[in-house]
């Protein structure tokens, strides 16, 4: 059974890029749900691809991975193209300080005036899985022993 139902999304914050500086700035009424959050040396950031909310964009259901034409097509599930039906991306940040409201952090690749939905803590326990695979074309030359790919210090 299909039903489809819409709801809303509403920023909690925006992306900052500065010269030298990687910003959350997170909306004044959500300021008290950052208590605790300098704990945490990583965060997911989710945030909304608005450079690709139309129709067109929002329709894509199949991209060559990475915009490269030599691989292989695949469902936009697969991937994580900022074009599909719901334009959520979802970042793991390094977060260097909390500071008036701003998260300053490292390794965002969004850009500047995205809307920010939601930040959570990046769990090592949890959020990270040994061994997990992916497709050829994601893979890499194999990381150093010890080493968390995607979330440097």
């Amino acid at each position: 059974m299909s039903t489809t139902r819409e709801f809303s999304l509403k920023p909690i914050g925006w992306v900052r890029r500065l010269e030298t500086q990687q910003l959350v700035e997170v909306d004044s009424a959500y300021l008290p749900a950052l208590l605790g959050v300098e704990q945490h040396s990583h965060l997911w950031i989710l945030y909304w691809f608005s450079d690709n909310d139309n129709p067109r964009d929002r329709s894509i259901l199949q991209v060559h991975p990475c915009r490269q034409p030599d691989n292989p097509l695949t469902g936009v599930f697969g991937t994580r193209a900022p074009v599909r039906p719901n334009l959520i991306g979802l970042c793991a940040v390094r977060l260097v300080r909390v500071e008036e409201g701003h998260l300053v952090v490292q390794g965002l690749d969004a850009r500047d005036g995205t809307p920010v939905v939601d930040i959570k803590p990046y769990l090592p326990a949890t959020d990270a899985i040994p061994r997990a695979r992916a497709p050829q074309w994601r893979r890499g030359p194999d990381p150093p022993a010890g080493t968390e790919v995607g979330l440097e210090d």
